[in-house]
């Protein structure tokens, strides 16, 4: 081989390698700092890793909040519709934290099946509930009106949703008012 040649082999091998160490890095630093979102209905059924960071939310049971009275510590259960989750939390609760909110949690299910939250996020107005927590209690609520067969309930135009419209053979169809 060609000593010019070999040199720019070795050139190239050298940058591939330096690519590929740069690649396994951020690869690393990115799946270590991932935190997937799942919903108690996940939660409870065992979809969720434990002692790894993930985000839980939902809505904050009615009368779940329980305040030790010597530290800082609240527990309070959160629903998607379908399960609960027990969150404790170790910290000042956000100003707009209240029963019947939604909110979105950090932290990490322990053995026992309490979600430990590092951070709790609540929401910032009376219209807004993070996509993620407007999505569970979505599907929650179809899932129930599926299994209860009750096909009302799922109807588009609930939560916000536009009504389903179809084009059947040139005619408009609009699955909520049953045709126009």
């Amino acid at each position: 081989m060609h000593p010019q040649r070999k040199q720019r082999l070795i050139i190239i091998l050298f940058m591939l390698s330096g690519i590929g160490v740069a690649v396994a890095l951020l690869m690393t630093a990115l799946e270590e700092n991932i935190n997937l979102f799942y919903t108690p209905k996940d939660i409870a059924a065992g979809k969720a890793p434990k002692h790894q960071s993930i985000r839980a939310g939902g809505m904050v049971v009615e009368g779940s909040v329980k305040r030790d009275q010597t530290s800082l510590v609240v527990q309070f259960d959160v629903s998607d519709g379908a399960e609960n989750v027990t969150i404790e939390y170790d910290g000042i609760l956000p100003d707009l934290f209240r029963e019947g909110q939604g909110i979105v949690a950090l932290g990490a299910l322990n053995d026992d099946g309490i979600f430990v939250a590092s951070e709790v996020l609540a929401k910032h107005d009376e219209n807004y509930m993070p996509p993620e927590v407007k999505d569970a209690l979505d599907k929650a609520h179809q899932d129930k009106a599926y299994k209860d067969g009750d096909a009302s309930t799922t109807s588009g135009s609930e939560y916000g949703k536009k009504p389903a419209n179809y084009n059947l053979g040139g005619q408009s169809y609009n699955a909520d008012k049953g045709g126009e």
